[in-house]
């Protein structure tokens, strides 16, 4: 074999946090819905079920990788014999690598990986203290390099609405309104292409970043609940710990406890 030598595009996306990697022989929570506040990628080792997330519903077997979403409420039923592994990570490469790869509710689930479960397999078997780090992050990385892009890519105007959106959620006043007229596109027809892309609206994936966001604030020590919705894009503070006890099952108090309890037993 001749040399061969291919070049690798610099990646100034940021880093990957792996928060664990583990193997379910049987599903714990069978029909109960869970919400995360990381995303996870799953790859289903054996046995058949449902997986239902943002109010799609796959039937899922052996072989097949899933992603869910931060702050999306996921359904895993058991209905014979089911078990998977899955990796939950975050940060600003998650986010690229989710991007890149099209990955919303309306398109979550691949096909056909059953190769890739002796990997997951040898990798969690021989991951310790040590190196489960590598193993975990080698295994996630080394599954996307695997998968197949979508070939519903998004159209120039939701891949301008997107990149709009993760630069000014922050900001209270964005509205899909304000959107459009940066975009010159009417509201109803933006409104319509971004729902049929991604599978949910315009307001339901701003408020994911938005709760998303306040959960890193929440988890890296902003303790004042009206900074976090000010900080996340909420002008009212009151509504904001609604959206984020829906979103999250618990309330910002409540969650922010659970951060404070899981800090003092580390």
């Amino acid at each position: 074999m001749k040399n061969i030598c291919k070049f690798i595009e610099p990646n100034e996306q940021g880093s990957i946090i792996i928060n664990n990697f583990i193997f379910e022989s049987s599903v714990p929570h069978s029909g109960e819905s869970l919400c995360h506040s990381s995303f996870l990628m799953y790859l289903v080792s054996n046995g058949e079920g449902l997986f239902k997330t943002g109010g799609y519903t796959y039937k899922i077997k052996a072989g097949m990788i899933l992603f869910s979403f931060p702050n999306l409420p996921v359904i895993i039923e058991n209905t014979d014999n089911l078990n998977y592994y899955y990796i939950s990570f975050k940060g600003l490469r998650a986010d690229e690598l989710i991007r890149r790869f099209s990955i919303t509710p309306k398109s979550c689930v691949f096909s056909s990986y059953e190769g890739l479960i002796p990997f997951w397999n040898d990798a969690i078997v021989r991951a310790d203290k040590d190196n489960v780090d590598l193993f975990s992050e080698g295994i996630l990385l080394y599954s996307f390099s695997k998968l197949k892009k979508s070939e519903n890519k998004y159209n120039d105007l939701v891949n301008f609405t997107l990149n709009y959106l993760e630069k000014h959620f922050t900001e209270c006043d964005l509205s899909l309104e304000k959107v459009a007229n940066v975009a010159g596109y009417n509201t109803k027809y933006l409104s319509h292409h971004f729902k049929t892309q991604l599978g949910m609206t315009f307001t339901e994936y701003l408020r994911l970043l938005r709760i998303k966001h306040a959960v890193m604030l929440i988890e890296n020590g902003v303790t004042s609940v009206k900074n976090v919705a000010i900080l996340s894009g909420f002008s009212d503070p009151l509504y904001f710990s609604k959206v984020f006890s829906e979103q999250m099952g618990v309330s910002p108090i409540n969650y922010k406890k659970q951060e404070k309890n899981k800090t003092a037993e580390n």
